[in-house]
């Protein structure tokens, strides 16, 4: 039993460090010229991260350890991926990665050992509401957007950090929901906290991530309320507010247009998506190689529409592998949530599972052209810092909930 459970731990890490080596030596043949020191140091940085991060986890979490090696196996093909097209930028993934890393741990060990997280809803809702008012003060228009602050040369998306916050307020008041004695009039408190998220997000034209805020709410509220007519309510509002949206913001109605027609628009507001679809085209089933394809021809490629440049140069098979690993990703994290005794992490890590599913399709949906295109990031995969950090403070806490916290309290209050 002990040998395969170390062949179960050790096979997977060695085979993500396998892909990654013949990834980056790929890379560096691609360049045709003996690599800069920079170069290889970024590589060896890459695989030294990778392989330690797994083998230390396995040596303090009693959990769920493959949910780490699918995101650490999603971050290395967008940094490699990243890298290739612009070295610069992807010397400050691998930065992001390693802070993420970080933050992973912070989070892990936080939530592991302290206790009161279900009991501060408040101040969950607090810094919600301080975070926005932030964003709307500080913040900045970018892509038709007020949702970034810029602080001395590094950018910063307050609605990441919000959309963990908004798990942990739907967590804490359904975990104490059985407590409360007039449970419809806080059910509709609840629902006028969200909303409000929403309103706000919708003032900031931030139409993806109040698709995401949605999205986990009427999830976890389709599990856990009571009301059910409240559930029919908030789709009739969706509806209703899907309508408003598309006749209010003129860029709503743009992206409907294209995502119905993008060829009649291709030399302008349709371009993104055309040469989204070139590019997947382009690639086929193999792709055309690393360093041997056009990504820079797509406005974003290391962003919003990475994974059309992925599959362009890995081929449409490396594309499904990603589309794969999101989905156990999700699996794993659901089966977490399932069988977690403690209420409060059963419903984060139901949340969190959610939220990388949603986040996945929305972003892969739109690049295909499967539903309108929205500008989010694609998780663990696309360049940027915040959503890498969020990502993996959104992982930690899964990893907790994969943990038997129940025999764990029990242990600690039998030791104290």
């Amino acid at each position: 039993m002990l040998l395969t459970g170390r062949i179960k731990n050790n096979v997977p890490r060695r085979l993500l460090f396998i892909f990654e080596f013949l990834a980056l030596f790929l890379l560096l043949i691609y360049e045709a010229k003996v690599p800069d020191l920079k170069t290889v140091l970024n590589a060896l940085a890459l695989l030294v991260i990778v392989y330690l991060s797994n083998l230390i986890l396995i040596k303090v979490s009693s959990g769920d350890n493959y949910i780490f090696q699918i995101a650490t196996m999603l971050v290395s093909i967008g940094a490699i991926m990243i890298y290739r097209m612009d070295p610069s930028i992807g010397t400050k993934q691998l930065a992001w990665f390693t802070v993420g890393i970080l933050c992973f741990y912070m989070t892990y060990f936080l939530l592991k050992h302290i206790r009161i997280w279900d009991k501060i809803t408040y101040i969950y809702i607090a810094m919600s509401y301080i975070l926005f008012a932030l964003t709307f003060v500080l913040g900045e228009r970018k892509y038709g957007a007020i949702n970034w602050i810029e602080i001395k040369g590094v950018s910063i998306q307050p609605g990441e950090i919000i959309k963990i916050l908004l798990i942990f307020i739907i967590a804490g008041f359904y975990s104490n929901y059985e407590k409360y004695k007039r449970k419809k009039q806080l059910s509709y408190i609840l629902i006028g906290i969200i909303y409000s998220f929403i309103g706000l997000l919708f003032l900031q034209k931030d139409l993806g991530m109040a698709l995401m805020f949605y999205s986990i709410f009427i999830s976890l509220q389709y599990i856990y309320e009571d009301d059910r007519k409240l559930i029919l309510y908030n789709i009739g509002l969706f509806i209703f507010s899907a309508i408003l949206g598309y006749f209010l913001f003129s860029h709503v109605r743009i992206r409907v247009e294209t995502w119905l027609n993008p060829w009649r628009f291709i030399n302008d507001k349709g371009y993104q998506i055309t040469q989204s679809l070139f590019a997947i085209a382009e690639g086929g089933f193999f792709g055309k190689g690393l360093g041997l394809g056009y990504p820079h021809f797509i406005p974003l490629p290391y962003n919003d529409f990475i994974f059309s440049a992925i599959v362009e140069e890995m081929g449409i098979f490396t594309g499904i592998g990603i589309i794969m690993l999101f989905l156990i990703l999700f699996y794993r994290g659901f089966k977490i949530g399932m069988n977690q005794e403690n209420k409060f992490y059963k419903i984060l890590a139901l949340g969190i599972s959610v939220l990388f599913a949603v986040q996945a399709f929305i972003i892969i949906g739109g690049v295909i052209k499967l539903i309108p295109l929205t500008g989010i990031t694609l998780p663990f995969v696309s360049y940027g810092g915040s959503s890498l950090i969020t990502s993996f403070i959104a992982l930690g806490i899964l990893q907790v909930a994969s943990e038997d916290l129940e025999s764990r309290m029990k242990i600690d209050e039998e030791e104290s």
